[in-house]
């Protein structure tokens, strides 16, 4: 049992939250759902739609958490709901998902801070393009592996100096998107660009269809709070500050959001945002001079290190509880005696990262596939809270969270999440269909194990 001064305080977890939705996303994807939607108001639309969701989803998973407060709950509630097959598989994927998502956020850290350092590495003359090219590739990769063993570092160090770590770099993180929203203050709009735009519409399947598409990105910007449920044991009076921290962090998350894209379009425009791949940089070049592009640059890679560090504090806990349920070996259970920390699997998780940095160089391939898969993992995972009410009825009028509007808020958000699968399968179907493939295909490795090792009991 952890003791209570060494637990996550509500500040703490709050900014965890923050940190595990705030990655790059919101740098980046405002253009997937503008190039989507044929008029600012769906971008807009899509946008709150998604914060909705994401509010129904939060404060679902307040309760789960707080009906299943244990480490490694976001595994646990699939084995606990679910057939371990399911457990197992999800996860799985999961982790690797993660593990691919921290890996390409890491590349794209070390191409912002390469920016910095090499400001003309794009024009030096001593080197053939191919060859320069592949040197600042092996500079962008050195920086992705250091930042990973920099943080595996740091976690090492135990969770409370991973925390405040993680406090520090989300500050920063926050920092900066509030520099990106003062020109709403002060800027004048673009020309002959209104904030809300209406265009011709098309016909309702069409539109559906664009919808659909933005909410694609718009999840995968507002994704990552669920994880939040492998602390449910490491926070202090969980009952109460799960579900205020992850309420609060989500309520900070849309108003950023909302007013980062309000900006945007005021300064740059609509339809140029479509053509935007930097969105950031161009909004920092237009307002500050085009110094600011390294300043941002040097921003952006911090808000990659945060990313970094706050799945290397997670993703660790799942292994932990796989480990619990015999579904991964003993081994993955092993804590330092004095820091508490998982070293074995955070250590094959770090190294996890470092390896697919060598080969994640399709980011956006890689974004696509992923939320696929975690659209079943957020509707199923959602889900368990029907189980979970029956389950553990006995823990009501006790002083854990119970939600209100029981059960719309779920239904609403499993739905949200079945819409993004299908809008994938539909747009994305080769990839789509390989993502299943991939599930299922962790789904037969484990009874394939299990018959192993029965066959080896029998035989012993």
């Amino acid at each position: 049992m952890m003791a209570s001064k060494s637990k996550l305080k509500l500040f703490d977890f709050t900014m965890i939250v923050v940190s595990l939705v705030i990655g790059m996303g919101i740098f980046r994807t405002p253009l997937n759902v503008a190039k989507a939607s044929p008029d600012s108001f769906l971008f807009f639309a899509a946008w709150i739609a998604g914060g909705l969701v994401a509010l129904c989803g939060a404060l679902t998973y307040a309760e789960i958490g707080s009906r299943l407060p244990v480490t490694g709950g976001y595994y646990k509630i699939f084995s606990y709901a679910y057939h371990p097959s399911i457990a197992f598989a999800i996860n799985c994927l999961i982790l690797v998902s993660n593990a691919a998502s921290l890996a390409g956020v890491a590349l794209v850290g070390g191409e912002y801070i390469t920016g910095i350092f090499i400001p003309l590495s794009k024009e030096l003359s001593w080197m053939n393009v191919a060859a320069n090219a592949q040197y600042i590739q092996t500079i962008q990769i050195i920086i992705a592996i250091s930042a990973i063993v920099i943080f595996y570092g740091v976690n090492l160090l135990g969770l409370k100096m991973s925390a405040k770590t993680q406090t520090v770099l989300t500050v920063i993180k926050i920092s900066l998107i509030l520099l990106l929203i003062t020109p709403i203050f002060f800027a004048s709009p673009v020309a002959s660009q209104d904030i809300i735009t209406h265009a011709v519409h098309p016909g309702f399947m069409e539109y559906l269809k664009a919808f659909g598409i933005g909410l694609v990105a718009v999840s995968f910007t507002y994704g990552g709070y669920q994880q939040t449920i492998n602390f449910g044991a490491e926070v202090d009076n969980p009952s109460k500050n799960i579900p205020r921290g992850i309420f609060l962090g989500i309520a900070i998350i849309i108003g950023l959001y909302l007013t980062i894209n309000y900006a945007y379009i005021k300064v740059i425009g609509f339809e140029e945002m479509k053509q935007s791949n930097n969105i950031a940089a161009i909004m920092a070049s237009k307002l500050f001079g085009i110094n600011a592009e390294r300043i941002l640059s040097g921003f952006l890679f911090l808000s990659v290190l945060a990313y970094v560090n706050v799945l290397l504090m997670s993703n660790p806990r799942v292994m932990y509880a796989m480990s619990e349920d015999k579904i991964l070996p003993a081994i993955f259970k092993k804590r330092n005696n004095k820091t508490a920390v998982l070293t074995i699997s955070l250590s094959v998780f770090a190294a996890m990262c470092a390896l697919i940095v060598f080969w994640a160089k399709k980011f956006d391939t890689i974004l696509s596939f992923t939320i696929f898969l975690d659209s079943f993992g957020m509707a199923l995972s959602a889900g368990t809270i029907f189980i979970l009410r029956k389950k553990t009825a006995h823990l009501n009028n006790t002083g854990i969270y119970i939600m209100k509007w029981y059960p719309l808020l779920p239904i609403i958000f499993i739905s949200a999440y079945l819409f993004v699968a299908i809008s994938l399968l539909i747009n994305e179907t080769e990839l789509s269909l390989k993502g299943l493939a991939v599930l299922i295909g962790f789904i037969a490795l484990f009874f394939a194990v299990k018959y192993v090792r029965r066959k080896k009991t029998i035989n012993a």
